[in-house]
């Protein structure tokens, strides 16, 4: 994967060896394979998400599956400054379906600042030019309005909703490809089911 640009951040792939580094604990190597320091507490939040949310042997078994699109959200400036700030991540490649679902996660320093906004829009677009994909997806609570505001921005419309074991209720949102056919179907329940299949 190639690091994509915005404004003010590099969207950097997270890779294998990174995801290691996050599990032995090795701030130094993270930011040595990162190209950039990691402010904080550590490991931070954006790194805990990527690589906890499945285990090393699984993200070993196949990388290009289990990373999809990941990216760390490395903040730059003119002074040449390089600091990580949060990560944009899908869950796992394109399904049968076609749909990815992205998340992000901001360092709790760098909130606040339109990064999470910004990476997640980069993303969707990315996401949405790549063969075989026809909708990206992301749900979140519905009282998370900063979150809800990020996805909105994003191109992403309320399609279903979805009951989560743990968390409750989250709110699901879709954007298609133009080209793609509406993927919500007769209810807006059964596309939050196809959209979201456990695990």
């Amino acid at each position: 994967m190639t690091v994509l640009q915005t404004a003010r951040l590099e969207l950097v792939p997270i890779t294998l060896s990174l995801v290691e580094a996050v599990m032995a604990d090795d701030c130094a190597e993270v930011e040595r394979i990162a190209g950039a320091r990691f402010p904080g507490k550590w490991p931070g939040r954006c790194l805990i998400e990527r690589a906890f949310s499945a285990s090393v042997e699984r993200i070993r078994a196949d990388p290009s599956l289990r990373l999809w699109g990941d990216r760390l959200m490395i903040a730059t400036s003119g002074q040449g400054d390089r600091h990580i700030v949060g990560s944009v991540v899908f869950h796992g490649a394109p399904d049968e379906e076609g749909v990815v679902e992205i998340a992000y996660g901001v360092e709790p320093s760098s909130q606040g600042q339109g990064y999470g906004a910004e990476a997640t829009c980069a993303m969707v677009e990315w996401a949405l030019e790549q063969p075989g994909v026809r909708a990206v997806t992301a749900s979140t609570f519905p009282w998370h309005t900063s979150s809800v505001k990020i996805i909105r921005r994003a191109g992403m419309e309320h399609c279903g909703w979805r009951e989560h074991d743990l968390l409750g209720e989250l709110e699901i949102f879709e954007r298609r490809r133009i080209d793609a056919p509406c993927y919500v179907g007769a209810s807006t329940r059964e596309a939050a089911a196809r959209a979201f299949r456990a695990g």
